[in-house]
């Protein structure tokens, strides 16, 4: 029992490690948004800029200028001033593979991590931030506000969502992206953060993930930042003998002896399903974050903020 007005204790936890985590971005992270308006990437908006340069590779032929093309004979594009409020949608998977970690965390509490992190930077500018979640056999609408209250209240909902045991009918990640897709038509950033481990892997690096066209979909009307959330174990196995594998997603469980040509083998395939998922986000046209439940993913995080701006900073220069 707790007295009237008491704050029970898992609540009073849950508060306490938004706080460290909201101290934690604003601390490691300050700055890396000051100056003009932009989301966490630089990226398109609604408004139009300046033309400049088409630089092959790293320009979207969507935006080609061909006013300026026809007229000067070389290939421009035409740069978009973000608007002055964005509005960024995420799409939380927190289904059953999720809940898992063998290093400093799970996988769960980095997707929570991550969201906290783009969610924290965003309100600072008064971004509306709203989320779907994939958990179970629901896809959970969060709907968007403004400030940090409501913020809050999205974290603290990723965090009690219970943990899910196997589902048969549970929705995969090409269902909630379609969904992501068709919550807002007004353009703005959405962040997909997932294992992106399918129930069916293929080893064929340039085989069609199913999450790949609704991923395509979504990044031809919205900047969109996929976050593959991937732990060392699924990476590698360790030399331990005999152990017993549970397939979260389904349940079913299987003893393997972990000899040397197993963990070679499974070490291989693992390399493959990686390189599938890379090639499949670098077609979709997405920008892809890579965090680890072994590596300080706020570290992590600056890097990959700080290398898409420098990179959008050169683009301009040679665009000038």
């Amino acid at each position: 029992m707790t007295e009237a007005g008491a704050v029970p204790p898992k609540k009073r936890g849950a508060e306490h490690a938004l706080r460290r985590l909201e101290l934690t971005v604003t601390r490691r992270l300050d700055g890396l948004l000051h100056g003009a308006h932009q989301g966490l990437l630089p990226g398109p908006g609604s408004e139009a800029g300046d033309s400049r340069v088409y630089v092959p590779g790293e320009d979207d032929v969507r935006r080609m200028d061909w006013a300026v093309t026809a007229r000067t004979t070389v290939p421009h594009v035409r740069d978009l001033i973000a608007d002055r409020e964005l509005e960024t949608w995420a799409l939380a998977d927190l289904s059953a593979s999720m809940d898992f970690g063998t290093a400093d965390t799970d996988k769960r509490d980095l997707v929570v991590a991550a969201i906290g992190a783009i969610g924290f930077l965003s309100s600072r500018m008064g971004d509306r931030f709203g989320a779907l979640v994939l958990h179970e056999e629901f896809i959970h609408r969060l709907p968007a506000r403004t400030g940090r209250p409501a913020l809050y209240g999205l974290l603290h909902a990723l965090m009690d969502a219970p943990r899910g045991g196997p589902r048969q009918d549970a929705p995969d990640l090409a269902e909630g992206i379609d969904v992501l897709a068709a919550t807002r038509r007004r353009r703005g950033m959405r962040l997909v953060v997932s294992d992106f481990l399918d129930a069916r892997p293929s080893l064929d690096p340039d085989a069609e993930r199913p999450w790949e066209r609704p991923l395509r979909r979504l990044a031809a009307r919205h900047e969109v930042l996929a976050v593959e959330v991937i732990d060392p174990r699924e990476l590698e196995l360790p030399d331990v003998g005999q152990i017993a594998f549970t397939d979260p997603e389904s349940g079913k469980v299987r003893d393997v002896h972990l000899s040397p040509k197993v963990r070679q083998a499974y070490a291989e395939a693992a390399a493959l399903q990686r390189e599938g998922t890379r090639v499949a986000l670098r077609r979709a046209g997405v920008a892809h974050l890579v965090l680890r439940t072994d590596r300080d993913w706020v570290f992590d995080v600056a890097q990959f903020v700080l290398r898409r701006r420098r990179m959008a900073h050169l683009a301009h220069r040679r665009g000038a």
